[in-house]
Formats: structure tokens, sequence, C-alpha cells
């Protein structure tokens, strides 16, 4: 009975300690972020590419007023070519469809899709876990610069209809500005490996070929593109604080 006593007048102790205890405040810290996005494109990017991948990271410094502002990169790539970048060298190719190297055989090319997006944004996240103020849902806009060419791959580089300059000619190197927008929802637990983020990312890119000439056109490509790309990132976040205050708490 005794042992009863003390394990409930222990708990009870306990439960007061807690009440006394402050709600977790929002917290102004910096911190880092790795993700990955699959994006399918729209516009006149769907012409040229499929669905892609993107591996990104960015620098975030979050103010206690939960507003953010943002520096992030990501790097695309893809191996799924359609449109004006299948045919690429129907020109120099034989009526078997093979370019011949400069020892007189097949040359063996491998094509794909490469591109990068840097900009930055600002964003906001509306608190929606009660014990958690930091974390919920997160919003942002943006700007920056997205580029997107083929990868052309020579296997010995003995093919040199296709090497240094001429490559220029074939590779459609495309950028321009683009807007980017964010929603999703944002997490940072106790402990600071088991913080995340996932939502819906949007780009919109204005862009034109930075070639001065295009060997399947003959002519410079001075085309105004629309280029788009969505997707649904998730990331792993790398706080920078020692440790957030406790979650749970008593009224």
């Amino acid at each position: 009975m005794k042992a009863i006593l003390f394990i409930l007048l222990f708990c009870f102790t306990g439960l007061l300690l807690f009440s006394q205890e402050k709600a977790p405040e929002k917290k102004s810290f910096p911190m880092f972020t790795v993700s990955y996005m699959p994006q399918v494109p729209g516009g006149d990017l769907a012409d040229r590419f499929g669905i892609n991948s993107n591996i990104g990271g960015s620098f975030i410094y979050k103010h206690k007023s939960n507003l953010f502002a943002e520096v992030n990169g990501g790097f695309i790539f893809g191996g799924n070519l359609k449109g004006d970048a299948v045919g690429l060298f129907d020109s120099i190719m034989t009526s078997n469809g093979y370019v011949i190297n400069e020892n007189g055989e097949y040359a063996k090319i491998i094509t794909a899709e490469r591109g990068f997006f840097i900009g930055g944004r600002l964003g906001y996240i509306i608190p929606v876990f009660k014990n958690n103020p930091n974390s919920g849902i997160m919003i942002s806009v943006g700007g920056g610069l997205l580029q997107h060419k083929i990868r052309i791959d020579n296997d010995a580089n003995n093919a040199p209809q296709i090497l240094y300059d001429y490559k220029k000619g074939y590779d459609k190197l495309t950028n321009g500005f683009s807007a980017t927008q964010f929603i999703g929802v944002v997490y940072y637990g106790k402990q600071q490996l088991f913080n995340f983020y996932a939502g819906f990312e949007f780009y919109q890119a204005w862009t034109q070929s930075r070639r001065s000439y295009d060997f399947n056109l003959k002519a410079p490509d001075t085309q105004k593109r629309v280029d788009l790309l969505n997707g649904f990132k998730v990331g792993w976040i790398i706080p920078i604080y020692k440790r957030m205050p406790d979650p749970f708490y008593f009224n």
C-alpha cells in the first residue's frame, strides 16, 4: 500500500512540474536541406524531354515569425528524350542509322537530359500543430535560373563530328528565368535527425537557346520558349540548433 501511495505521489508531482513548463515557442534558426523530386515536364519542355529526376539542396534561415528565406539549387537528369532531341545526328548518319568514327567503325554515342536550377525564395510556415509551432504548412515563392540541354557522350571521343565546338551545335543548351512555387508540410522533431518536408513544387521558365547555331535547323534557334516542370519533393532538414523544446506540455 505504501508503495502504491509513493508511485501516485511521484506521478502527481511529475504532472505538477510539467504543468509549470512553458509551451514551445517559435524559434529563429538556420538549416540545410537535401531533397529528391521526380518532375513532369510541361509546355515546350514536354516536347523535348519526358519525366526527369531532381536532386537538390538548400540553405534556409527561418525567423521566429515563421517567415523564411532560402537559397536553393537542384541537379536535373533523365534519359527520356523525344521530339527534336531524337534523331540529333540524322544528317551525319549512315543509311542504317550509325555515326562513323575516325577508325571507320560505328561510334558509340549516348544522349541524356541534363540541367539545373539555382535561385532563391521567400516563404512562410503556417503553424497547425498546437505543441509544435515551428512546424506546419509551408508555402513559398521565388525565382532563379533554369537550364537544360542534351548531354552527348562519345565513348573514346573518336567521333570528331560531334566533339568540342561541333557538339555545341547539337546539344540544344537552353536557359532563362524561372518562377517557382512550393506548397507542402514541414515538421521539426524533438530530435535533430527527424526533420523533414514534403510537397508540390512548380516551375515556369521563360527560356531560349544559347547556341549561335543549331545543326538540325541549319540556322540559329530563335524560338522563345515556356518550359514547365511540376514535381513532388521530399526533403531532409538538418537544422543548426542545440535542441528543440519538448513538444509535450500540460495546461
